[in-house]
């Protein structure tokens, strides 16, 4: 078992200070020990989460040298540092849990069991950054989870029968752990998949090769032998299969849906507001939106509340430790794709843009740029707008281009900024 005297890093969530309060790193069930006490980020490279993993360890929890991943609607990188009582090839409470109770989308959670009180808490199919968290004494669970208790629509409640919770149910963790899927915390700077294929084919090569040069040195004799000509079977030809991979206007993210979803989202952080509260502006990618707030002056329960009767779903929250910054983040669900061949060169398309912004009376910065996928090259012509129309106005004029991109959106103050690119024939 983990030790059960560490105290977690600096996190909050809904006013609860998780770094005052003992967690231990994991519990058993049955005989087989769980991981508890993960950190949680959103995975964006599914086909290679190690990848993920690295950049992870270095610049999200710096030292962690474990890590796991759930899969699903919306895939989850878990981590964990092996120095705080994780072990390679431990099962990974949350997703076992999350996947016995894959009915429940919004699912807040306290288990009893035998290392303290185990909370769990998934918003939308996402587990929070501190939504797991294997807490020592049951008053600190209580107030996690009484906490979170304010936030609307949850798909189920679960909590111990002795607290007494309205609309609340009890359940045994052997029977919800004996309907899920297990996953493994593995390490993230092991060899896996196609390096250690190479490392094996080379050990083998190495090997084949100095048996063969012993046998030919030690066993070699000048006595002639007779030679007997075969006839030698013709090697087959093997014709090699080129890998093609697709052009980047192959695939690439709707610029409808990226203006829709951004421009529903930055309205929607936006609105929310608290006195003594200034919010520092919406920065939006595909994979979400981004807002902070500073306080001017006020409380930090003050902007809480608010967050917490938005109505929306973050992924993530954090607060600077002076208590006078708070972070959030809005995820999107995968996004839509579309395949849009670029129809102009260089010189057309950069002569229609001026064109058509000089008719609006607005300016907009370009610049060429090149990029190269699978060896080949591509050309783009890259943009910044500044303006005070929302993407809705936007949308009917940047979607005539075809190969059009939008990387991010960013909103401050009445201002929108929008940056992307359109491909060239």
């Amino acid at each position: 078992m983990a030790e059960e005297d560490e105290i977690l890093d600096d996190s909050t969530e809904n006013g609860a200070n998780l770094s005052s309060k003992e967690w231990a790193s994991s519990f058993t069930v049955r005989g087989v020990p769980y991981a508890a006490s993960v950190f949680w980020e959103s995975l964006q490279n599914v086909d290679a989460p190690f990848l993920d993993a690295k950049d992870a360890a270095e610049n999200v929890l710096v030292g962690a040298d474990l890590f796991c991943v759930k899969h699903g609607k919306s895939p989850q990188l878990g981590l964990a540092i092996s120095s705080q009582g994780f072990k390679k090839g431990m099962n990974v409470a949350a997703v076992t849990a999350v996947t016995s109770m894959s009915d429940a989308s919004s699912l807040l959670a306290v288990f009893k069991v035998d290392a303290g009180y185990w909370y769990l808490c998934v918003r939308n199919d996402v587990i929070l950054s501190d939504g797991d968290v294997l807490f020592v004494k049951e008053e600190d669970a209580k107030e996690q989870f009484m906490s979170m208790l304010s936030v609307p629509d949850w798909s189920k409640k679960i909590a111990p029968e002795e607290w007494g919770i309205d609309d609340t149910e009890q359940r045994d963790i052997s029977e919800v752990f004996a309907q899920g899927l297990d996953s493994k915390l593995e390490k993230i700077n092991a060899l896996r998949g196609t390096e250690l294929l190479i490392v094996v084919v080379l050990s083998i090569a190495a090997g084949a090769w100095l048996i063969s040069y012993i046998s030919e040195t030690f066993f070699k004799t000048d006595v002639q032998q007779m030679h007997v000509q075969t006839r030698r079977a013709q090697k087959k030809k093997v014709k090699k299969v080129e890998v093609v991979i697709p052009a980047p206007w192959e695939s690439m993210i709707d610029p409808v849906w990226m203006l829709d979803n951004c421009r529903q989202s930055i309205l929607s952080l936006t609105s929310i507001s608290a006195p003594g509260w200034r919010n520092q502006g919406v920065t939006c990618m595909a994979s979400g939106a981004m807002t902070s707030w500073n306080k001017e002056f006020g409380r930090l329960s003050w902007i809480e509340m608010s967050l917490a009767y938005s109505g929306l779903s973050f992924s993530s929250k954090t607060i600077d430790p002076s208590s006078s910054i708070v972070t959030v983040s809005l995820p999107f669900q995968e996004a839509k794709r579309i395949k849009s061949a670029p129809k102009k060169t260089m010189t057309e398309l950069r002569h229609m843009v001026n064109d058509l912004f000089q008719a609006l009376n607005l300016r907009i910065s370009i610049s060429e740029e090149k990029s190269t996928v699978g060896g080949k090259v591509y050309e783009s012509l890259k943009f910044g707008i500044t303006s005070k129309y929302d993407p809705e106005v936007w949308k009917e004029l940047l979607t005539k281009f075809s190969g059009l991109r939008v990387n991010n959106i960013r909103y401050v103050d009445g201002v929108w900024n929008y940056e992307g690119a359109i491909y060239v024939q």
